[in-house]
Parts: C-alpha cells; sequence; structure tokens
C-alpha cells in the first residue's frame, strides 16, 4: 500500500511539472503597438495578427510577423503586451515581458540595462516635411535652420536634433500619430522618423513628404544606431543565441518583403496615414 501511494505521489507531482512547464512555454513580447509599420493596434484580424493580453484589440505589423517567426522557430506561444514605449525597459527588467520587439535601437544608454540581439532591421533616418513648407525642398539637414524639430520622447530620433545647427527643439510626443499631428498643424516644421515609418505617413497623405539625404549630407549616425535590435533581460546569452540563429536564417529580401507588406496592411486600414 505505501509503494502505491508513492507511485500515486509521483505521477502527480509529475503532472504539476508538466503543467508548470506548459505556462513557461509562452514568449511575452512587450511594445506600444503604436508605431507602423513596426506595430500597431487593430480590430481587424488576418494571418499575421495576435491578440494582444488584456486589452480588447489586436496587434499587427512587421514586428508581430517577427515575433510570430521566432516564437514559432523556438517552440513557445506568442503573447503580445501592450505597453507605453517608456515602459518597455522596465517591464523588461521587472520580468513582465520576455523581450522587446518594438523598432528599438540598441543604443549605449539602452545596452547599460539590457542586452541586444543581433538587428532584425536597418533603417536610415528621415525627415517629414509638410509639402507647402520652406523646408520642402531640403537636401541636407544644414538646409533646416531655424526650423522647429519634432520627434518621440526617448528615442534616437530626439537627441539627433542636436546635429541640426540653429533649430528649435520642441517638446517631444510620446506618441508618432501626436507627432504628425504637431507637423499638420504647423506647430512643428519637421519630424524625424526612421525611413519605413517616414514613408508610411507620408505615401497616402498629400500634406507631408519625406527628406532624405545622400552620403555626408545627413546625421551622423553609426550602423548601430541605424538598426533596430530585440531587447531582452541582461545575462539571457541563451535566449538570445536562439534568437540570433532564428534571425540569421531570415534573409534581408524577406524582411524587407515583410516591412511592405505591414505598411500596405497598415494603409489598407488607414489611408490617410493617419
Amino acid at each position: 500500500m505505501k509503494r502505491f501511494f508513492i507511485v500515486l505521489t509521483i505521477i502527480f507531482v509529475g503532472v504539476l511539472v508538466s503543467g508548470c512547464r506548459n505556462d513557461e512555454e509562452t514568449l511575452v513580447v512587450g511594445l506600444e503597438c503604436n508605431y507602423p509599420p513596426f506595430n500597431w493596434t487593430t480590430m481587424t484580424t488576418n494571418e499575421h495578427t495576435v491578440k494582444i493580453a488584456d486589452v480588447v484589440g489586436y496587434a499587427d505589423g512587421y514586428d508581430i510577423v517577427m515575433a510570430r517567426r521566432i516564437a514559432e522557430e523556438l517552440g513557445y506561444k506568442l503573447v503580445i503586451k501592450k505597453l507605453p514605449w517608456e515602459g518597455l525597459i522596465e517591464a523588461l527588467n521587472s520580468g513582465m515581458i520576455d523581450l522587446i520587439i518594438a523598432g528599438m535601437s540598441p543604443t549605449a544608454e539602452r545596452k547599460e540595462n539590457i542586452d541586444f540581439t543581433e538587428p532584425y532591421y536597418i533603417s536610415k533616418q528621415c525627415i517629414v516635411v509638410r509639402t507647402d513648407s520652406a523646408y520642402a525642398n531640403a537636401t541636407s539637414i544644414a538646409d533646416f535652420n531655424g526650423a522647429k524639430m519634432i520627434a518621440q520622447n526617448g528615442t534616437l530620433q530626439n537627441d539627433l536634433i542636436d546635429q541640426i545647427t540653429g533649430s528649435t527643439r520642441l517638446a517631444p510626443r510620446n506618441s508618432y500619430p501626436e507627432l504628425f499631428i504637431a507637423l499638420e498643424a504647423g506647430v512643428a516644421d519637421g519630424v524625424i522618423a526612421e525611413d519605413p515609418v517616414a514613408k508610411l505617413y507620408a505615401n497616402n497623405n498629400p500634406a507631408f513628404k519625406v527628406i532624405t539625404f545622400s552620403e555626408g549630407n545627413g546625421f551622423n549616425v553609426t550602423l548601430e544606431q541605424e538598426a533596430v535590435s530585440i531587447g531582452l533581460k541582461k545575462g539571457n546569452q541563451e535566449l538570445a543565441n536562439q534568437i540570433n540563429e532564428v534571425l540569421a536564417s531570415i534573409s534581408e529580401q524577406e524582411r524587407d518583403a515583410w516591412m511592405q507588406a505591414a505598411a500596405n496592411r497598415y494603409l489598407a486600414l488607414n489611408p490617410s496615414g493617419e
């Protein structure tokens, strides 16, 4: 009889361990869900969307496609958490999320607090202006002398305003929709943005124009600063190595195709680019 109860106990503990293991099979990714075409919130589902945990709506965008690929390759169930941009690193270090996949650049300052994978996208820095502004024909950042510049709070783009001699730095906004509202209203003369984001907002909005720069005429940035990488908690090298293996299997052509498809999906739902 004693042996019978020992066997039952072993089986019961095994069931509990199995249950815990299933819980641990989730991969929780944090992002703001408000940075198209990298990520956004939608009520329309498709083959790419993922239900956002604890709130109404679904997440879509390039970051979601990338997160899905990583979760599938590593055998995890993907969970998406919608968080403010400025709270992502804190959420990662507190254990609320496992990864940040949110168009985040691996800056030196951020590397003091978290680790990063290899880049999962490389994008140039642009300036979006109104088509009727005095800066619509600019070819160099020097042409923005005297301009009122604006960027998202806590980003590389906000730091880059310092490189525009004679410009006025406006108070940063917390989201890109807020930035482009300020631009269209004439509050700002230019919004600094990554190439995919700039093109998305200007693509179907005749009020906006993207200013790109040739070598030597744009911002002084390193390749690392132009990269966006996946953030993870310091010391989690095993997971970083696994993700890097997945990233290595995704070609640049496939990544570009994902980004273009994400932009197309967003603009189909938001034809004004708002």
